[in-house]
Parts: C-alpha cells; structure tokens; sequence
C-alpha cells in the first residue's frame, strides 16, 4: 500500500497518562503530500466512573465527563474502529506533541483493553513522525518564510495556536482536537512549502537507523529537543558519549558547555548534577538520553549555517573546543554511566514505595507469547464468559486488568458477585486514606469556583464537575 499520513490529536481528562484518560480522539488521513483523504474522524470516549477528571483540565478542553456519557462510545469500541479504520499498513501516524503526550496516552489505552501498546506504531510498515521537533529545528536552523511566536514575556515559543496566529492559519476552537488536528496539517503544508527539503530530510530521519547512525558516527550533530534552552531555539551541538545500557538510543554531550569541570566530578555528583532543575543551585549536567525510536530532530553538522550560528550563539570554533576537550577526558563517559545507574537505583526504589494501580503498570514488563495470544482472545470472547480467561494468563497484570476491562466496557455483563467486586475496588481507588482522589476532585472544584479569573461559563462547568463527583460516589 502507498504510504499515508495519519494525523491525530487527544483531549484527556488530565496529564497523567497512567490515571487519566482520553475524553476525545479525532484524526485526519492524508497523501504524503498533506491532501486530506477522506472524511476526518472525531470521536468522544465515554469516561467511567472509577476515574476523576482533572478539574483544571476540563476548564481548558471544555468537554465535561457528561459530555463523553452522552456521546461518546467505549474504550474497547474505539479501539475496533481504530484497528479497523485508522491503524492500517503503511501509516505514518503524526501530530504536534505526540510522541511525549498522545502517544501515551494510546499506549495505555491499549494496554488496559488487551492490545500491545506498542504494535500499532511499527506493525506492517507503520511509523510515526512529530511535528512539534519538526518545528523547533526549522525556526532553528531555516526559519525565513514563516511568522514565529512569541509569548506575553518576550520569550520564544512554539505553541501550535500561537504559530497558526501569526500565520493567519484558520484555527477555531484550540483545545478541540479535530479543530487541532486540522491546525496541524496547515502548520506541516507550510514548512514544506517555505522548506521542503528540512522537511523531507526530517520525515526520512523519522526511522530509528537512521537516526542511530548519524548519532554513532562519533561526530557532533545538529539537535534539537525540548529540554533545550528556548533562548537557544531549543537547538544545540551534540555529541555521543556512550550507548544506552538500557534502550535504544544513546547518552549525549552538550557542546555549548565546557566538559572540564564536569569531569572532575564523581558519579554521585554527576548523579546530582543530572537531577538540578534550571532554577537549582550548581550547573546542570549538559547530557540527556537520546532515543531511537521517539522520532529525533537531528541533522549533520553541515547545515548549520552562518545566520544559524548567530541564533543558537553558537560557533564551529566553540564546538570544536569543547568536542577536542571532551576526547580527552578518557573516563567521563564511565563516569555518566555509572551516574545513570545510581540514578536507575533511586527511580526503582521509588517505584517500588509507590502505591501504584495496576493501570500505571505498563513499563513493568513486556508480555509473553502465550499471553499475547491469549489478549487476542478477549476481544473475540462474550463478555459474560471473559472472566474464564483469567486462568490463562501468566502476567499477574492481565489477571488483574481483566475484570476491570469488563467493568469499564460492559458493565451490563456483570453478575452480581462482578458488580461487587468492582465497587469494592472503586471504594477503595477513589475513597482509601485522608487524601484521596474524590476528596481532592472536591476540593480543587472548590478551589477553582474561589478564583476571581473564573468566568460564568466556567463556573457552570465546575457545576457539572461537581454533580459527576457525586454521582460517581461509590457504595458503601
């Protein structure tokens, strides 16, 4: 099949992929040329009532739990349509922000309804390729052609409303995601236009060999990401250190700064280092994970230009300082590695004192064969026979998602003993301890109707929030 974009955006009932939940999907095809094919898709998800939305959330998305009740279709519906209609061979899924935010928020969809999490994104020539990078790279490196924003406080910013503003992009309704999604595809005709070959060099750099091997080629490279400077375009040099030990993908340098000083530090002080915040006292340490498959913006150094150089205030004889510097401290990748394995030592002991939901444990593992085949099988089964498949998982997981997945798709399927059960469980997610999560919906809805920024319109919409808290109180 000839190869598609499908372009795709979700509004959640808040930002935390492992609690909170897609409220809308909407997406729209297109040739690799960006014209729409077909009808574009929008779809609300029906939230259920073991989940509470984040209050502040739905003031910026406008879609209220009651809105998904009345017009939305299941989670598990949703996922037959998206297998049957939109995840087809040869789609390069694609958005603004996706592959930090709405892809996981997909990965956990699918894992809590029995479907890989991973699959949809690679499976019979599938891929996927974020904008956001996209645009960063080119305000960094060619920005002539397009208006780029900037915020109340004078500092640069890449906001999709803002950059479809001074674009005159037609853009009604931000935060509605077809509205976004059609945002989207204006905002990637442009940068083809004005420069279609950043545009064609990125969208082929989206195939994670590609990327690993201009990272390992040992030379310094053009990056840009998000945890970059925004004075700096989000852009810098950078170079390899070390592999991954962990994942695909590979430890790099920042070139803007001075290795000396870094190297003279032990690991427990590189490990401190890495952990500073921006506003911290003490200098960050200058190297992040770059990962393979999350769509890279990189480019050879080549094409950083002379009018580049002076955006990113950066220079070839900085660069190559620094690099020179770098080749010659002979332990400081050991160093980092050892730095960001006390720093894998403490993010496991936090996970294992955390109380977690079975919901939040999709990265604890990936499943076995007999497993995956047996996830296929809930779809294909009654739903009031499902609880038989229990026996045959060996994931503890799957054992335990199975009856929830029941109860948050069918719950008409439930027997009496289900039913039960289920409220068991709901009493104990959303009531158990002083803090707990229908206390905490409460008080912000409070918190928020206190504010003098409220609008009338707004204050309605908490009115609402606040009837679907009570109605969602489970029994005693």
């Amino acid at each position: 099949m000839a190869q598609t974009f499908y372009f795709y955006d979700v509004e959640t009932s808040g930002l935390n992929p492992r609690e909170a939940r897609i409220m809308q999907f909407a997406g729209q095809r297109t040739d690799m040329n960006l014209t729409p094919i077909g009808k574009p898709h929008n779809f609300f998800i029906r939230l259920t009532n073991d989940v509470v939305p984040d209050p502040s959330s739905v003031l910026i998305t406008g879609i209220t739990p009651q809105k998904t009740l009345a017009d939305g279709i299941t989670e598990a519906a949703f996922l037959k349509i998206f297998y049957k209609d939109i995840a087809t061979p040869d789609t390069v899924f694609s958005g603004y922000n996706i592959v930090r935010f709405d892809d996981e928020f997909m990965r956990y969809l699918h894992y809590r309804n029995f479907y890989d999490p991973y699959q949809w994104q690679y499976k019979d020539g599938r891929s996927r390729w974020d904008l956001l990078d996209v645009a960063r790279m080119t305000r960094a490196l060619r920005p002539e052609g397009i208006g780029w924003p900037f915020d109340a406080k004078g500092k640069a910013t890449n906001r999709l409303e803002l950059i479809t503003s001074v674009n005159k992009i037609e853009h009604h309704g931000a935060h509605d995601a077809l509205s976004d999604v059609k945002a989207v595809i204006e905002v990637a005709k442009l940068i083809k236009q004005k420069q279609p070959k950043l545009f064609g060099f990125l969208l082929s750099k989206r195939d994670k060999q590609k990327v690993a091997e201009l990272v390992e080629s040992g030379q310094p490279f053009v990056y840009t990401s998000g945890k970059y400077q925004s004075e700096y375009e989000k852009t810098t040099i950078a170079v390899m250190l070390a592999k991954h030990p962990k994942r695909s993908g590979a430890l790099v340098y920042d070139l803007r700064h001075d290795p000396t000083e870094f190297a003279k530090l032990t690991p427990k002080e590189l490990t401190e280092a890495w952990r500073r915040r921006k506003d911290d006292l003490g200098p960050q340490l200058p190297v992040k994970d770059l990962l393979y498959n999350r769509c890279p913006a990189v480019a050879p150094l080549n094409v950083l230009d002379e009018a580049s150089q002076q955006r990113l205030r950066l220079t070839t004889a900085l660069i190559k300082d620094h690099h020179k510097k770098l080749i010659g401290q002979k332990t400081f990748a050991k160093q980092v590695l050892k730095a960001l394995g006390l720093l894998d030592e403490q993010q496991q002991l936090r996970f294992q004192q955390e109380q977690r939901s079975v919901d939040a444990q999709l990265y604890d593992g990936f499943f076995g064969g007999s497993d995956k085949q047996n996830m296929q099988s809930v779809h294909l089964t009654n739903p009031d026979t499902l609880a038989a498949l229990a026996s045959k998982f060996q994931d503890k997981r799957l054992k335990a998602l199975l009856p929830l997945y029941k109860a948050r798709n069918f719950p008409k399927a439930l027997s009496a003993d289900e039913y039960r059960a289920w409220e068991h469980y709901r009493f104990q997610y959303l009531l158990s301890g002083e803090e707990n999560r229908l206390s905490g919906y409460f008080n912000k809805i409070n918190e928020l109707q206190q504010m003098p920024t409220t609008t009338d319109e707004q204050q309605y919409i908490l009115e609402d929030l606040q009837l679907y808290g009570e109605s969602i109180i489970p029994e005693s």
